[in-house]
């Protein structure tokens, strides 16, 4: 697959996951954490095995060879990272939660560079400052002293346990890259189901919901779950860890645009500060002189 594809991937997975953080919110308040995330990875995983197979036909039990490793990942990277989300939730206010978030890139940059060895440009390493200072414009309303006028609660200590969850789901992320995506990413979600099943049974999960809660789970499922990540278990092995984190910001970016598609108010530092961030993402995957930034995985 050529970069720009991946490239391609990568963006629509934060713009799926920005529709994580509008609808999640909504369904946060009609049932627990751990029964929004056991349901949508659960229909995640019965559409996953049969598009794997239709598509790739994948030899089973190579993938199953390395359930060691998916199960590390499903625990990172599905039941981690979307738990402690919706439970940091309940503590802590969407600006601080995003805040937060926003250093993820960073990190994983920079346990990239650290573990795996991946190589960063000076003009990577400014796209991915520039990067961030959108994203702060975009939660601080082009007010960046407010950053240190937050208070941190409870709520934004679980946050650091999620961007830490999900920089070392992406670094890991890398050793998939000789499994078929699909196929992969399936029996990782299902290892998360069943890792999930005896904490949903003693949950006193109520099935009567209301129909927007039900079309609610299947967005999640479906666009969160199964497009955003298999579009970026598929696109994090071709442009390296580092480069794909910055992507993240995006999310932010894609939150508003839908904030304003569902009628919500935009002021002027959110259309500034989201233009930044493009530019930042642009900047950090820009290869030195033309030529490809070298990249070597542990």
């Amino acid at each position: 697959m050529r970069k720009s594809t991946a490239v391609v991937l990568l963006i629509f997975a934060n713009l799926f996951w920005a529709g994580n953080y509008i609808c999640g919110k909504f369904v946060i308040d009609e049932m627990e954490p751990i029964q929004i995330n056991f349901l949508r990875w659960l229909i995640a995983a019965v559409i996953l095995f049969p598009l794997a197979q239709l598509i790739e036909r994948p030899g089973w039990k190579a993938i199953f060879k390395e359930w060691k490793l998916l199960l590390v990942l499903s625990i990172l990277g599905i039941i981690g990272y979307n738990l402690l989300l919706y439970e940091a939730l309940y503590f802590t206010t969407s600006l601080d939660a995003a805040l937060i978030n926003s250093v993820n890139p960073a990190m994983i940059a920079i346990f990239a560079v650290w573990l795996l060895k991946e190589k960063l440009s000076k003009v990577n390493v400014l796209g991915l400052i520039v990067s961030l200072a959108g994203v702060l414009l975009v939660l601080t309303h082009g007010n960046l002293l407010h950053v240190f006028a937050v208070d941190y609660n409870v709520g934004d200590l679980f946050m650091l346990v999620v961007i830490i969850s999900w920089t070392f789901y992406t670094l890991l992320s890398n050793r998939i890259k000789d499994l078929p995506p699909i196929g992969a990413t399936a029996v990782t979600v299902a290892l998360s189901v069943l890792v999930m099943l005896p904490f949903f049974m003693y949950s006193n999960f109520n099935w009567s919901f209301t129909p927007a809660t039900a079309t609610g789970i299947l967005y999640l499922a479906l666009f969160p779950s199964v497009g955003s990540l298999l579009f970026w278990n598929i696109g994090v092995p071709i442009v390296g860890s580092s480069h794909a984190g910055i992507f993240l910001n995006l999310i932010t970016v894609f939150t508003a645009i839908l904030s304003i598609l569902l009628g919500n108010g935009i002021n002027l530092f959110q259309i500034i500060g989201g233009l930044v961030v493009v530019l930042g993402v642009y900047l950090t995957n820009k290869k030195p002189g033309g030529k490809s930034v070298r990249r070597l995985n542990a």
